[in-house]
């Protein structure tokens, strides 16, 4: 692709990796021709049109040559014992030599100075995931995120939200919001109540002296307790068929996962999943419902 005009107001502190992403490919050159050792400013020092059509950036960085030491590619003597009845005009011959030698050598790593300029684009571009997101802080809160876990298709939603668990842990008003941000998205409704559940304690703990609040304990192993509880409306013929206990699995996982990242320990979550439409009844008298005449009943 050939471009028909140079670029205009491109700020000083941008950096060359950038604003290459920027260019088609083919589009443009680069030459190393400046002396600066960071890429803080004044990175990109000016552009020039070719006849091409093609733009050549100057940058204003070392390249190879500049980093080797200087008497692999010129005498370190050169202006040294000049004759002084010919030390102007013999400074000017060494000084032009000395000049083609730097040209030479800077064509000479040219391909070298681009194949490193490429790659550091590339390590720009797999370095994005981690600096333009929370990627990181996402591993460190995750790092015991099961395989399972991860290929749960609602779980991969909420994965976003750990940098903000610890403000989230215990709002049963964010985890809603939460909630229903992602199984929005699946066409999945949902609503939130507390309910009262009954609980089963196998191994039952009383405290075993007396004076003791009498509200802390239970006469049996069994007790009623309120839990945040969603119903998901959610029953489409198209699956519920033998693939639905897979989906019913997949709330369950979803479950575990909120309990263990966004609720507090004495908060409980139950989904309840449940259809509200009437179910179909060949004999009902106060809904009526009509069979096609070719039912086998």
């Amino acid at each position: 692709m050939i471009l028909n005009m140079l670029p205009r107001n491109i700020p000083q502190d941008i950096n060359i990796e950038l604003l290459l992403s920027y260019f088609p490919k083919g589009s443009c050159k680069v030459s190393l021709t400046g002396l600066h050792k960071r890429n803080v400013y004044n990175d990109l020092l000016d552009i020039e049109e070719n006849l091409d059509g093609t733009l050549l950036l100057n940058i204003g960085r070392h390249g190879l040559y500049n980093a080797l030491p200087e008497f692999m590619f010129h005498p370190i003597d050169r202006f040294d014992n000049l004759p002084k009845l010919e030390e102007k005009e013999r400074f000017a011959e060494e000084y032009e030599a000395q000049e083609l030698e730097k040209d030479n050598a800077h064509k000479f790593f040219a391909p070298i100075d681009l194949m490193l300029l490429l790659l550091r684009m590339e390590t720009r571009e797999k370095l994005k995931v981690y600096t333009e997101s929370d990627k990181i802080m996402i591993d460190i809160l995750g790092d015991r995120i099961t395989e399972e876990q991860k290929k749960n298709r609602f779980i991969r939603q909420i994965i976003p939200f750990l940098p903000s668990c610890k403000n989230i842990r215990g709002n049963k008003t964010l985890i809603s919001f939460m909630l229903r941000k992602i199984f929005t998205e699946e066409g999945i409704n949902i609503r939130v109540q507390d309910k009262i559940h009954e609980f089963y304690d196998p191994n039952p703990r009383y405290k075993a002296h007396l004076p003791a609040n009498l509200d802390a304990f239970y006469v049996d192993n069994r007790f009623d307790e309120q839990v945040l509880t969603y119903t998901i409306q959610f029953w489409p013929e198209e699956e519920c068929n033998e693939n639905f206990l897979q989906f019913v699995d997949e709330v369950e996982t979803l479950r575990l996962f909120i309990q263990d990242y966004f609720l507090s320990l004495e908060q409980l979550l139950h989904f309840e999943i449940v259809k509200d439409e009437d179910p179909l009844r060949l004999s009902d008298e106060i809904k009526l419902n009509y069979l096609n005449y070719n039912t086998n009943v």
